[in-house]
């Protein structure tokens, strides 16, 4: 393996993968949210990187063209493991979280099935919409549990209406509001409908590769 800028950019994302989750152990919340947060974006932003350096100084390799995928799938599964832990069994996000690992495993199977047959399947356009949105939807879900977790803290062990009237008696403090609703329920309502959008685009694009593996998936007569 050639030790390019963009085979290293590349090798970092798949390493930033387990810190997503390694930020909960070492550092209390919520720290540990904004640094995998801005480790989540940080890797996300050298998936765009890694492809356009290798193509524009012509260092495209097999290295590169095996790992770049492995390395997204393990950002995408690592980070909505750890986003689905901290917000509850919510079934809005539980549904689409199941139908992207669905789908990656599925299709990782798939590829390993075919071997060196799964080279025809080619990455389409499609495919990377799917990883762009994927990746924006997990890192505002990211920035809702911080926030949320601050709203715990501020309520104190309290129910929403209890803070209300904690806020409204002058015995408590506000929390930091946008606009009538609190940052982490526009955060984690914008960032379940991302991820909604996300499931689908994954599931289209894991129907397209089922179709054009049935070739190689028929019986020999």
């Amino acid at each position: 393996m050639r030790w390019t800028i963009p085979n290293t950019l590349t090798v970092l994302r798949l390493l930033a993968a387990p810190g997503v989750a390694i930020m909960f152990l070492y550092f209390h919340r919520p720290w540990a949210d904004w640094l995998a947060l801005s480790l989540f974006v940080g890797a996300a932003i050298t998936d765009w990187f890694d492809g356009y350096l290798a193509r524009l100084w012509k260092q495209e390799s097999k290295f590169g063209a095996m790992l770049d995928p492995i390395a997204d799938k393990a950002m995408v599964v690592i980070a909505i493991m750890v986003i689905t832990g901290y917000n509850g069994m919510n079934p809005w996000l539980i549904l689409p979280a199941t139908l992207i690992l669905f789908r990656e495993v599925f299709v990782g199977g798939l590829r390993e099935y075919l071997g060196a047959k799964s080279g025809l399947l080619k990455v389409t356009r499609l495919a990377k919409w799917k990883t762009t949105a994927q990746m924006i939807a997990i890192a505002v879900l990211f920035l809702g549990t911080g926030f949320e977790y601050l709203n715990g803290v501020a309520m104190q062990g309290m129910t929403p209406d209890q803070y209300v009237e904690a806020v409204n008696a002058g015995t408590a403090d506000p929390i930091r509001a946008c606009g009538k609703r609190d940052c982490a329920s526009y955060a984690n309502l914008v960032g379940i409908w991302l991820l909604w959008v996300a499931a689908f685009l994954t599931m289209v694009t894991g129907w397209e590769y089922f179709v054009k593996s049935l070739p190689f998936l028929r019986e020999d007569k």
